[in-house]
């Protein structure tokens, strides 16, 4: 028997009997049902359910471990003058030796006599940095509990290491129960410690990677201040090189002159992957793709990465796409936020409007301004052979894109909440002509609701134009179409363009959005009702003649590890299709 024998606020009973799976009987005065969930899950009685089929042993062993699982609970709800009785085969488990086991256990049964609630009398914790702000149960009068001391001591220990005292621990705490009065005191004492500076990083457990380079990467700056936020970054450069499936930091002894040494436990990945993806639209056709990555390919982290992908098989608009590209990626050049990349690519297009053979060098940079804002620059330089309504011709081009990406999504392919926007401005030169700008923004929303959260509401926004440049010289791609999976389901792909000179091409300019409502059914499974509309321009900035088109259908989703699998049916509303058409996509992760 653990705890004072006081009056009775419940008692739960769970009976377990053999041999058969015992019946968990529950009897429970009062009407706390989460009490009563937590002391279920955190018993191994309840877990093992069926007492004759266990081996003696185990069961004296779970019964015995069960007393300070409960009471944990317990003391967490702020019950500290409770009973717990633990009985099997009527002896209390407390007094029976595993070496003295029964050869079987028939029954058992748990007896819980939580008590009064207590409440906080004294709550008193210090010394504490001026702007640490204490969990506002954390006063006297509230419901006291393990949980609200815990809590007040790590907001205190988290804001001295916010500003710099890395040692912050509990030096001293004094808890009293006074159970006449239901009252628990609660006095904690802190111990900042002396204000740290960051010492020199130790990499354990590579093999493959280089010492230097693990250093370069994870930009430890040494002699600074020492800061959580600033080791949690060192942490999350060390993953996103991709070189580690496991990346733990360790704060060691700091040492006298107050340096604090960081340990790095590694596990590098293996060095190479292969993927695979397929995509299916019914008039876009089916679409392939692979990769082949080396993840580290001179002991720097450094990136091989080979794509193909191959389009339009079996499309009823255009003939077969491919393309094929190679990028290589060095980390932490010139900064550790920021990654060198080069890269060259191939590709063939062939679509209603024109067909299109390309090779692309470009070179750029990377940079993660923080957690939610990322941004990159390139210079590029291409060579495509176009075919199109307007002419065959030869384009050289060279281009300068900038892009800034602002994410708080909670799923990057199953967004429930937060907001995405990606703007890209590309200025251009083409050879032999003049020059100018292409301006794309994608907006995209996400909001749940219901009793669980079970329905979301996603909305895209989507804007493009291109300023300058001679309409016939432009590669078509650099135009702006609409219709298929990325911009209007239940429109074919890329069917709305814009007349330009008398002949039917892209637009300069382009707006489309779609909404979508997406409700969760039952297990994996979801439905999803959508809307699309486009318009493109002529001209640039939306001006002039533009034409319009919209769609609208149902999905189904069923969600896996990588993603929900996507199912599309739509038809066309409005616009260029005709209404009885109909339009399947699939693929993996949600629309947008």
């Amino acid at each position: 028997m653990r705890g004072l024998s006081i009056p009775s606020f419940a008692a739960l009973f769970l009976a377990l009997a053999g041999p058969a799976p015992a019946e968990i009987t529950l009897g429970l005065s009062g009407d706390d049902d989460a009490l009563e969930d937590d002391l279920r899950a955190a018993s191994r009685l309840v877990q093992m359910a069926d007492t004759a089929g266990q081996p003696a042993q185990d069961v004296i062993a779970a019964a015995r471990a069960d007393y300070a699982r409960l009471l944990a609970v317990l003391y967490a709800a702020g019950y500290f003058g409770p009973e717990v009785s633990i009985r099997l085969d009527g002896r209390e488990a407390e007094g029976i030796s595993p070496f003295d086991a029964p050869g079987r256990v028939r029954d058992a049964v748990i007896t819980v006599t939580p008590g009064r609630p207590f409440r906080l009398g004294v709550a008193e914790i210090g010394p504490l940095s001026p702007r640490t702000g204490l969990p506002e149960g954390f006063a006297s009068g509230e419901p006291a509990g393990t949980g609200i001391l815990r809590q007040a001591a790590e907001a205190g220990i988290a804001e001295w290491r916010n500003e710099g005292h890395a040692t912050a621990r509990v030096a001293d705490q004094r808890i009293t129960a006074r159970h006449a009065a239901a009252e628990l005191d609660a006095e904690i004492t802190l111990a900042p410690g002396p204000v740290a500076t960051f010492g020199a990083l130790h990499p354990e457990g590579h093999d493959r990677m280089r010492a230097d380079a693990i250093g370069r990467i994870a930009g430890l700056p040494v002699g600074e201040r020492f800061d959580p936020a600033t080791l949690d970054r060192v942490a999350a450069r060390l993953r996103e090189s991709g070189a580690f499936t496991s990346v733990g930091l360790v704060e060691e002894p700091i040492t006298p002159d107050a340096s604090l040494p960081i340990r790095a436990d590694l596990v590098e990945a293996p060095l190479r992957r292969l993927g695979f993806g397929a995509e299916l639209s019914s008039s876009g056709g089916a679409t392939l793709s692979a990769y082949w990555l080396h993840r580290n390919l001179f002991g720097g982290a450094e990136r091989l990465r080979f794509d193909a992908e191959i389009g339009g098989i079996g499309a009823e608009d255009g003939g077969i796409d491919a393309t094929a590209s190679a990028t290589y990626t060095i980390p932490a050049v010139p900064t550790p936020d920021t990654r060198l990349n080069f890269s060259v690519t191939v590709e063939h297009l062939d679509d209603n409007a024109y067909e299109l053979d390309r090779i692309d060098l470009s070179a750029g940079l990377d940079h993660w301004f923080s957690e939610r804002l990322t941004g990159s620059l390139s210079v590029d330089l291409g060579y495509a052979d176009v075919t199109d309504r307007f002419s065959n011709r030869d384009v050289t081009m060279f281009s300068l894109p900038a892009t800034l990406t602002w994410d708080n999504r909670d799923d990057d392919f199953d967004a429930t909440e937060g907001a995405y926007l990606g703007a890209e401005l590309a200025p251009f030169a083409i050879l032999n002509d003049g020059g100018g700008a292409r301006l794309t923004l994608d907006a995209r929303g996400y909001l749940s609701f219901g009793e669980t959260d079970a329905t979301t509401l996603a909305a895209r926004v989507q804007l493009g134009t291109v300023e300058g440049g001679d309409i016939a010289l432009l590669p078509p791609d650099w135009l702006f179409f609409s219709g298929g999976a990325d911009t209007v389901r239940g429109q074919s792909y890329q069917t709305l363009g814009a007349m330009q000179g008398g002949i039917l091409t892209g637009g300069r300019s382009f707006v489309g959005a779609s909404l979508e409502l997406r409700q969760d059914l039952f297990g994996a499974f979801g439905a999803v009702a959508f809307a699309d509309i486009g318009r493109v321009g002529a001209d640039a900035f939306w001006q002039g003649g533009s034409d319009w088109h919209a769609g609208a259908g149902l999905g189904l989703r069923y969600d896996t590890p990588v993603g929900p699998i996507r199912l599309d049916v739509a038809t066309p509303v409005a616009g260029t299709g005709s209404s009885g058409d109909l339009h399947l996509y699939i693929g993996i992760g949600q629309a947008f």
